[in-house]
């Protein structure tokens, strides 16, 4: 059911900082700041050969990402996303399976113009889980 790793996404306490870090330390590609209301975070996405790491900033005091970082003031591991092929068979398959998706169950378009659903992390070992649809 689940493909590859799509991303590892970073919670950062400053985004420029961390773009800079990646980008002038490591000599790594990063996309342009993108503002994603509807999700509460300004994200980029920071590429490689295998995968990618998404580093996300929160979007005012009320984003899931501030109270992250108000936890975590230095930043973290925020979740790791899985790619799949049908979002609504994966959702169903993780329902009856007891897993539960936040939210309300239907997904949200995400980062990357797909749809993204987010499970509980005490589903899945303290690990927050997004899945995104992609096309085969």
């Amino acid at each position: 059911m689940l493909g590859r790793v799509n991303h590892i996404a970073l919670a950062v306490p400053d985004l420029e900082a961390a773009v800079a870090r990646y980008r002038d330390s490591l000599g790594a590609t990063v996309s342009a700041p993108q503002v994603l209301p509807e999700h509460g975070v300004t994200v980029v996405f920071v590429t490689f050969d295998n995968t990618k790491v998404e580093l996300l900033e929160p979007l005012g005091e009320a984003s899931p990402i501030a109270s992250f970082l108000a936890k975590n003031p230095d930043g973290g591991m925020h979740h790791i996303c899985y790619e799949v092929t049908d979002i609504l068979a994966a959702r169903d398959h993780l329902q009856a399976a007891g897993a539960r998706v936040l939210g309300n169950g239907e997904p949200r378009i995400g980062a990357h113009g797909n749809p993204v659903l987010f499970l509980h992390p005490k589903d899945f070992f303290g690990t927050l889980v997004e899945l995104e649809e992609v096309k085969g």
